[in-house]
């Protein structure tokens, strides 16, 4: 069994956990009796045996124990622990199996690990999809809520720290809208991450499969290095339009966070010190704001992304800035931003 899938290669060694840099910006924890499920977080281990990069069970326990009200989480699938010995369609089944075996390591006291979104290609012959299912399911002891296999791809890979694993048409291609109609049939969702100049291929995606439930991750991917550098204020209103209509879609629900990874462009995983939550609040509000407007607090909810973003800001500040941008929510709206639609949308 490989325990290091290599999606964020050297990146992450290099950063490591950086919790003395982390350290330099401490806040007050707001609202800190608010019930928080945070529906977004990874576990991995990359890097090399001289300079591993490990965020596993402790190092979460660690963040969601920081101060705020961490009930529970879930697990996104970031290709870590795959079984590289099984048959192709089955070596992501690993990963599955060696989290769901970490979520039952958790004791009084510690978050949970209450769902995993897990990685089956939607493009796999019928039979082969329906193996990988239940295989999944099998693995996951109960925890296995739905399926990501994002389409992150651009046209500048070399530009980017996380370039993405996505093919040309992937969202356009019959056997992968296939594969998300047989997800919704068997009860799964399905998320995906891309980037904002993907989101009509996306949009087009969310129409052509409207009996699955979809969840967008990371406000579609806004790009600020390369060719977009500089430029997100100038793209801001073409992503309005975007996020308009694919809110239009009501099988289409967002998460909101992983917007502070390199490759947007904030600059803070090179910074001297980390973003406070005034800063997200400030930079980032415009962009919370409309998507909270389009999509409501029961499509919507927070996300932290760690241990990625981890690379710009410490979890404690992070779930402030979320308390911050939501300030004007009614108790109600805040209760399924922070917990309840979550809950709801990956059965939890």
């Amino acid at each position: 069994m490989n325990a290091s899938g290599g999606r964020y290669p050297g990146w992450v060694a290099g950063m490591e956990l950086r919790d003395d840099w982390l350290a330099q910006v401490q806040e007050e924890i707001l609202d800190p009796a608010r019930e928080i499920i945070d529906p977004h977080h990874h576990l991995w281990v990359h890097g090399t045996p001289e300079a591993p990069a490990v965020y596993e069970m402790e190092a979460l326990w660690r963040d969601t124990g920081s101060g705020h009200n961490v009930v529970a989480t879930m697990f996104m699938e970031c290709r870590s622990y795959w079984d590289k010995d099984a048959p192709a369609h089955l070596q992501s089944v690993g990963e599955t199996r060696r989290v769901a075996q970490m979520a039952a390591s958790a004791g009084p006291g510690q978050s949970k690990i209450a769902g995993m979104v897990v990685s089956i290609d939607p493009r796999l012959p019928p039979d082969l999809l329906d193996a990988a299912i239940d295989a999944h399911l099998e693995a996951g002891q109960g925890l296995v809520k739905g399926v990501r296999f994002a389409g992150a791809r651009d046209i500048e890979p070399e530009k980017l720290v996380i370039p993405g694993r996505g093919d040309a048409g992937q969202y356009a291609d019959p056997a992968f809208r296939r594969g998300l109609k047989r997800f919704g049939e068997r009860g799964l969702t399905f998320d995906t991450w891309h980037f904002h100049p993907q989101n009509a291929d996306y949009l087009d995606l969310a129409r052509a499969v409207p009996e699955t439930t979809l969840i967008l991750d990371h406000f579609g991917g806004p790009l600020g290095v390369g060719r977009f550098a500089g430029k997100r204020d100038a793209y801001f209103p073409a992503w309005q339009k975007d996020m308009e209509a694919i809110a239009a879609c009501p099988n289409v629900h967002v998460k909101l966070g992983g917007f502070l990874m390199p490759d947007n462009g904030w600059g803070f995983h090179q910074a001297a010190r980390p973003a406070t939550s005034d800063e997200i609040v400030a930079l980032q509000g415009k962009w919370y704001a409309h998507m909270l407007g389009l999509f409501g607090a029961d499509r919507a909810m927070f996300e932290s992304n760690f241990p990625v973003d981890r690379v710009s800001v410490s979890y404690p500040v992070l779930w402030n800035a979320f308390k911050k941008l939501s300030a004007t929510c009614s108790e109600a709206e805040k209760d399924a931003l922070f917990a309840g639609t979550a809950r709801r949308v990956y059965s939890l």
